[in-house]
């Protein structure tokens, strides 16, 4: 294990989410990516935001400690069996139980040309 070192915030915000159902074959999908440099185990607690419907809490994953994880939202259900709706905007509150560095990618495959985005989220104090 390492020294203990540990980096990142607890909270990180993610303001712009969306998981488009178009595709020229390759799934479009996003991640939310996760480095735990600490010797604890996080437990990763995220709840989805709306413009137009109440937010969806319940979204649970883990990193190991000195670990990464991609969290894959086209894979991810909910304590109740939700899935992340697909075709809608949305932000992520990601809540870790230790300091973690959070980064969001997005792989667009509704053109013959993919896209890919990534931005690191916004670490909240």
């Amino acid at each position: 294990m390492n020294s203990g070192k540990k980096y990142g915030k607890k909270t990180w915000l993610i303001p712009d989410g969306f998981y488009n159902s178009k595709s020229t074959g390759a799934v479009s999908h996003e991640a939310v990516c996760v480095l735990n440099t600490g010797d604890n185990d996080a437990e990763i607690n995220m709840t989805l935001y709306f413009e137009d419907r109440h937010k969806m809490p319940g979204f649970k994953s883990y990193c190991l400690a000195g670990r990464t994880h991609h969290i894959r939202m086209d894979k991810l259900l909910s304590v109740s069996g939700q899935s992340v709706p697909m075709d809608t905007a949305y932000a992520i509150l990601v809540e870790s139980s230790v300091e973690v560095v959070v980064q969001y990618s997005r792989l667009d495959t509704s053109q013959a040309e993919m896209a890919l985005m990534t931005t690191v989220a916004y670490p909240v104090e």
